[in-house]
């Protein structure tokens, strides 16, 4: 029985909106067919005790991910969700940015994001439609 190709979905999770988002994201990655991990259900609550076994769950499963979709939402991009997509993009790993936010953060038109993160990715999505489609797409292409 072949495994079903994995998802490491990235994005802030501080608050109860930011969670909100990223399990409907990771919801809809789901509904595609893909396995995933997402940091704050499939790691323990933080403590000063565990900080480094969250960073080791949280490496291995980019270690292990076939896809990262980050979300790219808010005034900055997460600190951590940048990191995971640069250790993504070294990695080799196919990576789907999900950006939803109508303001311009950047002058340039076709600057949607920090350039150094909008040239790490594969595609940059602007729906959760988008997104839909883009993971249907990979997904096809693998087949």
């Amino acid at each position: 029985m072949n495994e079903k190709p994995y998802v490491y979905v990235a994005g802030p999770l501080f608050d109860e909106g930011e969670r909100w988002f990223i399990e409907k994201v990771d919801a809809l990655v789901r509904e595609c067919g893909f396995d995933t991990f997402l940091p704050h259900r499939d790691n323990p609550p933080k403590t000063a005790d565990n900080v480094r076994l969250i960073f080791e769950n949280d490496k291995g499963g980019v270690d292990r991910c076939d896809v990262v979709v980050a979300n790219l939402n808010g005034i900055m991009t997460d600190d951590g969700t940048a990191w995971e997509m640069g250790y993504a993009f070294a990695l080799g790993k196919h990576i789907i940015g999900l950006y939803t936010d109508w303001r311009a953060r950047f002058p340039a038109p076709d600057e949607v994001v920090n350039l150094m993160m909008q040239c790490s990715m594969d595609r940059l999505v602007r729906s959760l439609d988008e997104l839909r489609d883009a993971l249907v797409e990979w997904k096809g292409a693998q087949a």
